[in-house]
């Protein structure tokens, strides 16, 4: 079967409890989190040790693993109340990214280039790939009523009326998923992806690495454009593949794009979070009390 591959960079935050939970977040969660990252105590040769201060204000990849426990529970149980016994799908290997930062920027491991490319360690590809074939999904069939009461597709099962968008709507709102969105904090972090491509250091470091690009026989603009190569989406790794990536990453280590464009969105998230620091406050509570809330459904409180 064709290979199922996740993003294989992390250049958006992604939304807790959503397809990507599987992303790492390093610093806690907190209403009231220090979030002046000093970038200059990191490891410029080393993209996955570094935290981006918007970090501080998103649930941490353990929060983010109870959360997603809590909700199983409450949707398992609300299932029982129906007289089906719901297996949640188990949960996939990671697969990729380590970090947020790791891929973020692009590649940075010559010697995952020289054998995969673009593409992740083939161990891991491997070990995801036979998770989804051995059905990595739940149990209940598409249209049957199991599946129905699961997602809201009936209004009642033997009499017993369904939740609104049934067990898993119910869950979400027990769990206040819509909350755990982080939307605040997203928001500002993806502008400000965005928005440091366009910083005069950064537009210069695009330039070095383009040039550098070119005069190994690549004509690229930006750095991820490299990787987003349509002939390089197939799940097979072309030796042209290895050999484009192989020399992006000798340009990135010469010019020190990754460095530069990560000190920039740094930047620029610190003034967004205090320009925010109300809303970013707030969010941070409800949070915080959101994870507490499946820290009890967690321990049967």
């Amino acid at each position: 079967m064709p290979s199922l591959r996740k993003p294989r960079y992390s250049r958006y935050l992604a939304a807790p409890l959503s397809a990507a939970t599987c992303m790492l977040l390093v610093s806690g969660c907190s209403s009231s989190p220090d979030s002046g990252v000093d970038t200059e105590t990191f490891d410029s040769k080393a993209p996955q040790s570094w935290v981006l201060p918007i970090q501080a204000y998103l649930p941490t990849d353990q929060e983010q693993a109870q959360l997603s426990q809590a909700k199983k529970i409450l949707v398992s149980d609300c299932m029982k109340e129906f007289g089906f016994n719901w297996t949640p799908a188990p949960d996939l290997p990671r697969i990729g990214p380590k970090t947020l930062t790791d891929w973020r920027y692009g590649i940075h491991e010559m010697a995952l280039a020289k054998e995969r490319g673009y593409k992740p360690d083939a161990k891991e590809q491997e070990v995801y790939d036979e998770a989804v074939k051995r059905g990595a999904v739940d149990g209940a069939t598409a249209d049957g009523p199991e599946t129905k009461a699961l997602n809201g597709g009936i209004d009642e099962v033997e009499g017993k009326k369904v939740p609104k968008d049934g067990c898993v709507g119910s869950a979400n709102r027990e769990i206040d998923v819509e909350t755990l969105q982080a939307r605040t904090a997203l928001g500002l972090a993806n502008a400000a992806f965005l928005e440091a491509k366009e910083d005069s250091g950064v537009v210069k470091a695009f330039a070095s690495w383009s040039a550098c690009m070119k005069r190994s026989g690549y004509d690229y603009k930006q750095p991820l454009d490299a990787s987003d190569d349509t002939k390089f989406q197939a799940p097979e790794v072309s030796p042209e593949e290895v050999a484009t990536a192989t020399a992006d990453i000798t340009c990135r280590q010469k010019t020190d794009v990754a460095w530069i464009w990560f000190q920039a969105e740094a930047a620029l998230q610190k003034s967004a979070i205090d320009a925010h620091a109300e809303e970013l406050s707030a969010e941070g509570k409800r949070i915080d009390a959101a994870v507490r809330n499946a820290s009890k459904i967690v321990k049967g409180e």
